[in-house]
């Protein structure tokens, strides 16, 4: 009995080592098998639409249920209740998936004629994407979805005003799980196609040091001008941005290089930490991903993705400009210098160091200029990541003056691919999640005509007005910004508010771009401003102070869609075409009033600026923004006006400055 009771205790630490190895092993594995499925059906061979989404849903829900625990305290490093009840959960979704893959012939015939295995499979299929939903993202989107599944039970005892008929469970359940208009609507096919292999594009560049590579390259091309570490933040962000999918990832990525850098030449904790929230924001409105939503876009509106790419670049660049100079007058202000021109690395020898990173990015573009699909064109950036990356190492191994063996090269090499595989598919699950719980949503807005019901309390409350409604919708989004990724907060408002702007005749894709824009506010703007807290955090700032002051920052991301609303900012005519004078015109002369509003805000140009220098600029502003040419002309007097006074009037410099 003393025996058998000494042995038990020494056999259990060995069965929780166990169970804990296997399931790191299997997310390594899933992980892995998912990145290069992927791959495969974006190069090689496509699927059926619910096949290829039911396969990439599995994966995710795997993924997520073993990575991410159900609540704080939980742990998954040791055996409890809790790591076998995700092993339940991940049993669940294989099920629920294969479910559909090996019946699928048969449930397109039954449409309307559901099995109770139907029903079933589909009631559990949605509870589980509930559960993966507030798992990664909270309790704040999810319960977005499970009031749209309430709106849809109760429909006719809600009020008039969005009062309809009411659906059964089976109806709701099925509509979501068995057909292309719930989870496995547009948003997951988006995210399962396009979205995962430019994210793993991006996983293959951190991962072989692009990262590091374009810090560098910012670093070289403005680390000694004024405030050159800041200047070097927007501009790496920029460059991270147009590659990767996340303004909080991008504040992690960049800022642990940028905003040490910044502190240490003289700018305040909470202002490093700004600028690095608002440039890494503006990553997500930079092609080619712009956060998925250029693909997004593309599916929604119908318009070629290259098309979208393109007419997006300059209100992107407008954007960081808007936040360069705001750096700049901070820079000049405080007095804050740059990096001397020999602790700055050069250039050329930066370049040369790294020429395989950027052709990837040429080949990107060509392919895409090209006319082929973003799903192809992701796939070739991958693989001339990776043929470019294998290239340029084995020519270092080679002139290496003491080489390792050929086998630990390989190894090496290999791990590197494993990692950036692993990486990708554990950096998509956030997307995919995000858009999977919004397809709920998509789904429930569909099936009620609660779309319909939305677009008209829009147009009642905003008068008919453009700018009140715009104004609404910028609202809305902060709110669900709170609590939705940018992906699902566009995706919701582009399906509940995107009809209301149609209706009062902006165009399609300026209307999606608008809202587009708009979701990216909470990144921003208090209370929430997820990416400022993530600076405040690196920078070691004030998080409400860092809050408030990337806000400031940002005032592009308000007033670029107003005037996308009133203005050709993104071309002209049904093919956007952005040569057309009165688009130049538009960029030259926003751009001039962005620079207005900034030195109105900043109380700086030149100098310091005087009260009534600070009217001129406002007034210039002003002038520059409305839409109509006669103001755009005062608007520029008026900015002429306020630079010659503070260019020529030097008395009122030395009185501002006393």
């Amino acid at each position: 009995m003393t025996n058998g009771s000494a042995r038990k205790p020494a056999l259990r630490p060995d069965s929780n080592a166990t169970l804990v190895n296997a399931t790191a092993k299997v997310v390594m594995a899933v992980a892995i098998a998912l990145s290069l499925y992927q791959l495969y059906t974006a190069g090689i061979a496509a699927l059926t639409a619910l096949v290829q989404r039911s396969i990439h849903l599995a994966a995710i829900l795997t993924l997520t249920f073993l990575l991410k625990p159900p609540f704080k305290g939980a742990r998954k490093d040791k055996f409890t209740v809790w790591l076998v009840m995700d092993w339940l959960l991940v049993a669940a979704s294989i099920v629920c998936t294969v479910y559909i893959i090996v019946n699928l012939d048969a449930i397109f015939e039954r449409q309307g004629d559901w099995l109770a295995a139907d029903r079933w499979v589909s009631i559990v299929g949605t509870l589980l994407v509930l559960e993966a939903c507030r798992r990664v993202i909270g309790l704040f989107m999810s319960g977005i979805c499970v009031v749209g599944v309430l709106y849809a039970m109760f429909g006719p005892y809600m009020p008039e005003l969005i009062i309809h008929k009411g659906y059964s469970i089976e109806r709701i359940s099925t509509t979501l799980w068995l057909t292309t208009e719930g989870i496995f609507g547009l948003p997951i096919g988006v995210a399962a196609t396009f979205v995962f292999v430019f994210v793993l594009f991006g996983a293959f560049l951190e991962v072989t040091g692009g990262g590091s590579f374009f810090i560098d390259l910012a670093y070289a091309l403005t680390g000694r001008f004024s405030g050159g570490p800041a200047k070097t933040a927007v501009v790496a962000s920029g460059f991270m941005g147009s590659v990767s999918g996340s303004a909080v990832g991008n504040v992690v990525a960049t800022g642990s290089f940028t905003i040490p850098m910044m502190k240490k030449v003289g700018y305040r904790p909470h202002v490093a930490g700004a600028i690095e929230a608002a440039a890494s924001t503006g990553g997500q409105l930079m092609p080619p991903i712009m956060g998925a939503g250029a693909f997004l876009m593309a599916e929604f509106t119908n318009i070629s993705y290259l098309t979208i790419i393109k007419v997006a670049l300059m209100p992107a660049i407008m954007y960081y400009l808007t936040v360069l100079i705001f750096v700049h007058y901070e820079a000049k202000k405080y007095g804050l210098k740059g990096q001397p021109k020999e602790s700055l690395p050069r250039a050329l020898e930066v370049i040369r160091e790294g020429l395989h990173f950027i052709i990837p990015v040429v080949i990107l573009i060509y392919v895409l200029m090209a006319n082929y699909s973003p799903m192809m064109a992701g796939f070739v950036a991958v693989m001339s990541t990776l043929a470019a990356s294998l290239a340029a190492n084995t020519i270092r191994w080679w002139k290496a003056p003491e080489r390792e063996s050929l086998g630990a090269f390989g190894k090496k090499e290999l791990g590197q691919v494993v990692s950036a595989l692993h990486r990708g598919a554990v950096n998509a699950i956030m997307v995919s999640v995000a858009c999977a719980a919004a397809g709920i949503i998509v789904g429930m807005v569909t099936l009620t005509g609660m779309g319909l019901k939305f677009s008209s309390m829009v147009l009642d409350l905003s008068f008919g007005i453009e700018v009140l409604a715009i104004l609404l919708i910028g609202a809305a989004s902060l709110v669900l910004g709170m609590g939705l990724p940018v992906t699902a907060s566009y995706i919701v408002l582009a399906t509940l508010a995107g009809p209301a702007l149609l209706d009062m005749g902006v165009p399609l894709m300026v209307s999606h771009m608008i809202v587009f824009w708009y979701s990216q506010d909470a990144n921003v703007t208090p209370p929430v401003s997820l990416a400022s807290f993530a600076a405040a955090g690196v920078a070691g700032a004030n998080p409400m102070r860092t809050a408030f002051t990337s806000w400031k920052l940002a005032k592009g991301l308000y007033i670029i869609p107003i005037v996308m609303a009133y203005r050709p900012l993104l071309g002209m005519g049904d093919d956007y075409d952005l040569m057309h004078w009165q688009v130049w015109w538009t960029m030259v002369v926003t751009t001039l009033g962005l620079v207005g509003f900034a030195s109105c805000l900043e109380r700086y140009f030149l100098r310091r600026a005087t009260w009534l220098e600070t009217l001129l600029f406002a007034g210039a502003a002003l002038g520059l923004f409305w839409p109509s040419y006669q103001t755009d002309v005062a608007g520029l007097v008026v900015m002429a006006a306020a630079i010659a006074s503070q260019k020529f009037l030097r008395s009122s410099s030395r009185s501002a400055n006393t």
